[in-house]
């Protein structure tokens, strides 16, 4: 905004923010208001820009809001200033490997691309590179909130699963959120396997799709011949799903959809599929660690909601054999989320539930008759966790809960684990 020549006035609730100095030193001419809220004084702005971290539902927002004051976000922000396609990325889980994925899948086909949003760069900092060819953007339900004009050539909602429902008022404030990525795209993908991720769609929109299952013309998905799956659009088969990169079912999935999301802004197949062949995946999400003692260690940190731990309980389970099993590291805060759509893959898969957190008791209680122990800390859970496993099992953190109760973030957390994992 200094840059553009508006004038502006910032807004924090904290009484002493992070950097403040070097804000005061940055922006020396400009009105900084420190803690709580003052309506009167938001109702002298034509526009507040919101970050994602503030909820709409203070009663000072409100206010402004209710006396013609427009809010927006970040992402409109951001989208007054570019041109280039943008391809939209949300999802209860998945959507910052997809959107890291995609963003590969571009640089592989010589793409000036840029990649970021809730992931890794701002998406207004990435103004400061100069115009690119496309943007690759992961986006939270917070983010979205604020999102009028987003426009993107394509956009997808990867999964619904109860997230975040200490900030909304229910599932159906979260799935109104997440959908606000369709406003006024020009293709849509939907998770033909999850009934919550249909868009509605105006007339002309193209709409694609992908599911673990037979595809069709404009649906990704897998076909078998000799033995052999392939991931397939139409009757076109275009990779063995085995040639993927990236461990567990949950990731056939990813692929499928960044092969729909890269088709609708022309990216190569050719470069598509070579990166499938390529990319691992992310820190955190899934992350294969170490073999130790004929066991197998899986960081999934990133697994802050249950749908995430189901997704990777399933993945991963799909590859055992008859005797191996998964030992389960979970728990957390929970961010007020129910836990029972862990009972049915838990039962399936898991010999047994190590527990942590201040939600290890409300996990306890839902998975009744598996076995489970709590420990105070996760470096008491690792040990357990190699106890109680058998030669071949897999040692899978994957937590189903928020890490702010224990720990900085999910990357401490994660970091924690490996270390304990390598120190084995």
């Amino acid at each position: 905004m200094a840059r553009k020549g508006f004038r502006f006035s910032l807004v924090d609730t904290r009484d002493n923010p992070p950097n403040l100095e070097q804000i005061r030193a940055e922006f020396s001419g400009i009105d900084l208001h420190l803690g709580e809220l003052n309506p009167q004084y938001l109702m002298q702005a034509s526009e507040l820009v919101l970050s994602p971290g503030v909820s709409q539902q203070l009663p000072a927002i409100k206010e402004a809001v209710a006396s013609g004051v427009s809010l927006i976000g970040d992402i409109d922000l951001f989208c007054r200033e570019v041109s280039a396609p943008v391809v939209a990325i949300t999802g209860s889980n998945a959507k910052s490997t997809v959107t890291t994925l995609v963003g590969e899948m571009a640089k592989s086909a010589g793409i000036d691309v840029g990649v970021g949003g809730n992931l890794g760069l701002p998406v207004l900092d990435m103004l400061a590179a100069g115009e690119q060819s496309l943007y690759v953007l992961e986006l939270s339900s917070f983010q979205l909130e604020t999102v009028h004009d987003l426009r993107a050539q394509v956009a997808t909602v990867l999964n619904v699963s109860p997230d975040h429902l200490d900030r909304y008022d229910g599932m159906q404030g979260y799935y109104q959120a997440k959908h606000r990525i369709f406003r006024g795209c020009m293709s849509a993908v939907e998770n033909r396997d999850d009934t919550l991720t249909h868009p509605l769609l105006p007339k002309g929109v193209e709409l694609l799709g992908y599911r673990l299952s037979k595809p069709d013309f404009k649906v990704f998905g897998l076909l078998e011949e000799s033995g052999v799956e392939w991931l397939a659009i139409g009757h076109d088969k275009l990779l063995p799903s085995r040639d993927i990169k990236m461990p567990g079912r949950h990731n056939v999935a990813n692929a499928l959809a960044a092969l729909a999301l890269g088709r609708a802004v022309n990216i190569p197949m050719a470069a598509m599929l070579d990166t499938l062949k390529t990319f691992g995946g992310l820190a955190h999400r899934c992350q294969w660690v170490a073999n130790k003692a004929g066991l197998d260690f899986y960081n999934d940190s990133k697994g802050t909601n249950v749908g995430a731990t189901v997704a990777a309980l399933d993945g991963l389970g799909a590859g055992l054999s008859a005797d191996q099993r998964i030992v389960l590291i979970a728990g957390g805060d929970g961010k007020g989320a129910s836990f029972d759509d862990l009972i049915t893959p838990v039962k399936r898969f898991v010999r047994s539930v190590v527990l942590i957190g201040q939600d290890a008791n409300k996990i306890s209680q839902t998975l009744v008759g598996v076995e489970s122990s709590t420990h105070a800390s996760l470096q008491d859970a690792v040990q357990r966790a190699v106890k109680v496993a058998k030669q071949g099992d897999i040692v899978l953190l994957s937590p189903a809960c928020a890490s702010i109760d224990m720990f900085k973030n999910y990357t401490q957390r994660g970091d924690q684990f490996v270390a304990l994992v390598d120190a084995l």
